[in-house]
């Protein structure tokens, strides 16, 4: 297969000699454990079906680190053309996991993966199509081994090949080795899956909505949250999900509409503008804010919003004060009992300064609940009582940078 794919590439790509080829070749797999990962990022050979996996790693070694199909390159420069700004984002990406700048560099660490790309591919389990033991039993015949529930985050760390567990903390949540794709899988093009990082599957589940409630969900797109509230209402109730992007609400549609999700009304509409007095919320009980941030808990974010690893302190001024006004206005709702304030930040002023300031402008009427006290990464101590936060990170958690706060009314509305 390998000197097919070769041969294939001196025809088309009309390289001039064989020394040329042999040393594109060899500069290629020195850097194998490089190109594999962006190619995998990237979603490559999911798109390009009939591109073999060794030529695909000498055309993107060309495309990015070699000469970039100068005068040449036929067919394959096309096919490439199609992928680059991917394939240079995911490259982009992993420079900024593994803290180094020039390509180079990425050679020195390349057998060893930054905390990034060693997280588990975690898979919660969409409950209104399906159920967790079902899921296990499909991949069993698929040739997966089920090892049960796992007892401590060194578990998830030591998944190899077509091992995979239950979380320790999270029900219907699944752990694969990390790269495992799922992204063609049946399950998850049916919605039986939902491919959820970890700590982003805290805050509906702390939330915890009884089967029948009425919840807000204020910045709602993409869903992953919206979905797993509907699956822990069984599809009994209302949700009133907010979003300002009509793309991403279009998106979001279509995943709802795939996870079979029934009780969801979505509205293009600012979450600030919504009046808690309108009769249509006089039951909504719990609300759930994960606002705009700088997402400098999410590597991936540093791609696609500029300055988002590290914002400057204009922006995250900026931000707090949105943040801020959104959850003192959710608090206003008058049959509020409990709200989950969430952010993929690692700002303490986006997310400890946000809660305490709202906190302050409501004295007496709600608090910080406890939650989830096995959870072995907690607030900072800016504020008395800011350890019931919840925070989250690649190297303590095994998922993505995160903040949440449980907010309870301390007396029962009128």
């Amino acid at each position: 297969n390998r000197q097919g794919s070769i041969k294939g590439l001196v025809y088309s790509s009309n390289f001039q000699n064989v020394k040329q080829l042999y040393a594109l070749v060899c500069e290629t797999q020195r850097y194998s454990a490089v190109l594999d990962a962006v190619i995998a990022s990237a979603g490559l050979l999911r798109a390009e079906k009939k591109l073999r996996p060794h030529l695909a790693k000498v055309l993107v070694y060309e495309l990015l680190l070699g000469k970039g199909f100068r005068g040449g390159g036929g067919r394959w420069k096309a096919l490439l053309g199609r992928h680059q700004a991917r394939l240079k984002a995911e490259l982009a990406r992993l420079k900024v996991h593994r803290g180094v700048s020039r390509n180079e560099d990425l050679l020195e660490v390349g057998s060893r993966p930054g905390p990034v790309s060693q997280l588990p591919r975690f898979v919660r389990v969409n409950t209104l199509k399906t159920c967790s033991d079902d899921v296990v039993d499909y991949f069993k015949r698929q040739g997966f081994s089920y090892q049960g529930r796992a007892s401590s985050l060194d578990d998830l760390r030591a998944l190899k090949g077509k091992h995979f567990l239950l979380d320790p903390l999270m029900p219907e949540l699944l752990v694969f080795p990390a790269q495992t794709d799922l992204h063609e899988h049946p399950l998850y093009r049916a919605g039986h899956l939902i491919l959820q990082d970890r700590a982003s599957c805290l805050p509906a589940m702390l939330l915890n909505p009884p089967p029948g409630s009425h919840v807000i969900d204020a910045c709602a797109a993409p869903g992953n949250k919206t979905s797993h509230l509907a699956a822990l209402l069984k599809n009994q109730g209302k949700i009133f999900a907010f979003d300002l992007d009509a793309k991403r609400l279009a998106s979001m549609a279509t995943l709802l509409a795939r996870a079979g999700i029934s009780c969801c009304e979505l509205a293009e509409e600012d979450f600030l503008a919504v009046s808690p007095s309108d009769p249509r919320y006089r039951e909504v009980h719990y609300i759930l804010l994960d606002p705009s941030c700088s997402g400098s808990g999410m590597p991936s974010r540093q791609l696609e919003e500029p300055g988002a690893g590290t914002p400057s302190p204009a922006r995250l001024h900026a931000l707090a004060g949105f943040q801020q006004r959104a959850l003192c206005h959710a608090l206003t709702f008058p049959s509020l009992k409990r709200l989950v304030y969430s952010t993929c930040s690692l700002c303490q002023e986006e997310n400890e300064d946000v809660v305490r300031d709202a906190l302050q402008q409501n004295p007496g009427a709600f608090r910080l609940a406890p939650a989830l006290p096995a959870w072995p990464h907690r607030g900072l101590s800016t504020f008395p009582g800011a350890k019931h936060c919840l925070r989250a990170s690649p190297e303590t958690t095994l998922s993505g940078g995160f903040f949440i706060a449980v907010i309870e009314r301390v007396e029962a509305p009128r």
